[in-house]
């Protein structure tokens, strides 16, 4: 989660919402990105949705089950959807989001009968840095 950290911060630095993912394969990083929303003028640039796409060209597959995604912030609907097409084998994120978070709030996308594939979740990792750094980010805008 350090290194979604990191990421997330490189993203706020960029005038992004601070979102930072990463991709592990077989216990190795294999992919780090940051929100590119503004920066592509492009509304599915989340983290999630880039780590994603590097991942399955570094992989080589449309499919990781062998691997695991971190990510600061709880995923939204869309991003979801993705990582149940992706079959992730686990996702770990850091604050949860009340208002537009789907994987334990909102609309509790992987607890559906239609969804697919259900990673295991495991939420809180690094949720302290992750808050702050969302609450400074958006005290900063208001």
């Amino acid at each position: 989660m350090d290194h979604a950290l990191v990421a997330a911060m490189d993203a706020a630095n960029a005038n992004e919402v601070p979102v930072g993912a990463v991709v592990v394969f077989r216990g190795k990083v294999i992919v780090t990105v940051r929100n590119r929303m503004r920066e592509l003028n492009d509304a599915t640039a989340h983290a999630e949705m880039l780590a994603i796409s590097a991942a399955m060209k570094i992989v080589g597959s449309g499919r990781l089950n062998e691997c695991d995604l971190y990510v600061t912030l709880e995923p939204c609907t869309m991003c979801a959807g993705a990582i149940a097409h992706a079959r992730f084998r686990r996702l770990y994120y850091g604050a949860q989001d009340k208002k537009a978070g789907a994987v334990e709030n909102g609309v509790q996308f992987f607890a559906h009968a239609s969804c697919h594939h259900h990673p295991e979740i495991i939420s809180g990792i690094g949720a302290e840095k992750s808050e702050q750094l969302l609450k400074v980010f958006f005290a900063a805008r208001r």
